[in-house]
């Protein structure tokens, strides 16, 4: 699967790769083995070493993904140089904030790279990293705490437009949102998702496999969404000068809208 068709990519942790095949068969899109967050500096190296290990890709597999370290950090260099030559398919830069560290990145190790922004920097420079990167994703929680603001969605509200807005200008697809820190409660999950849909994103971050199908359930579009899109489609086929559905005019964009809803929902436009 193509980076740009990944909606939903799964946190394992690197220290964790007994649980590899059993993430890769979780039903994720593809699965993130993380060298950052979720490994303590005292295992950092033995992380790094046990990726050597990874089974050899499989066509038509399901991805697996790399976040190594920041940039700033002093894992960096090693975690870029050591993922050359690995039986992965992409890596993930956190705290994304330089487009040349990006296409560096990019150019050493032979792998496309997701921009995660996780800072004020990186957002205001959102768009230059994503025309050095081939996605991008929201790190939500690390920059609430960069500003001292709420994990809550009024007040991310405007970083998550500002990551749509940065994919569409550089024409990439649709990003990534940043987790649901509730791992079992599936409304809030499936809400989430939802939310994200709205916003424009294009996929979610997922740190547990009982968020995958609730996960899912958000993302795909309601009955009444699929019936609606379809009977504008059904409607612009007949063609006429005035078209209406539900009592509103249906023109270029509300049929682009259609389309869209219908792709995503699986189904032929």
């Amino acid at each position: 699967m193509p980076l740009s068709q990944i909606a939903l990519p799964l946190f394992l942790p690197a220290t964790r790769l007994d649980r590899f095949e059993k993430a890769l068969g979780a039903g994720a899109d593809a699965v993130i083995l993380d060298l950052e967050d979720a490994v303590g500096e005292d295992d950092k190296l033995t992380a790094r070493e046990g990726l050597r290990a990874l089974p050899a890709r499989k066509a038509g597999g399901v991805p697996v993904l790399v976040r190594i370290n920041a940039a700033d950090s002093a894992f960096f260099s090693d975690d870029a140089a050591a993922m050359t030559g690995l039986a992965i398919d992409g890596l993930i830069l956190p705290k994304a904030e330089d487009p040349e560290t990006c296409a560096t990145l990019t150019q050493q190790c032979g792998l496309p790279v997701v921009g995660l922004i996780e800072t004020a920097l990186g957002l205001r420079g959102a768009e230059n990293v994503a025309r050095a990167c081939a996605r991008l994703a929201f790190g939500s929680i690390d920059y609430a705490a960069d500003l001292g603001i709420a994990h809550e969605r009024e007040s991310l509200l405007h970083a998550r437009a500002e990551l749509v807005l940065a994919s569409r200008l550089a024409g990439l697809p649709a990003p990534w949102d940043g987790v649901t820190t509730a791992i079992r409660d599936e409304a809030v999950i499936a809400a989430d998702c939802a939310h994200g849909v709205a916003m424009g994103f294009g996929g979610k971050l997922l740190i547990h496999p009982a968020q995958i199908a609730p996960a899912r359930r958000g993302f795909a579009p309601s009955a009444e969404a699929l019936d609606w899109a379809r009977r504008v489609i059904e409607a612009a086929a007949t063609g006429g000068a005035a078209i209406k559905v539900d009592g509103q005019m249906v023109d270029a964009p509300v049929i682009k809208r259609a389309q869209q809803i219908l792709a995503r929902g699986g189904a032929a436009p």
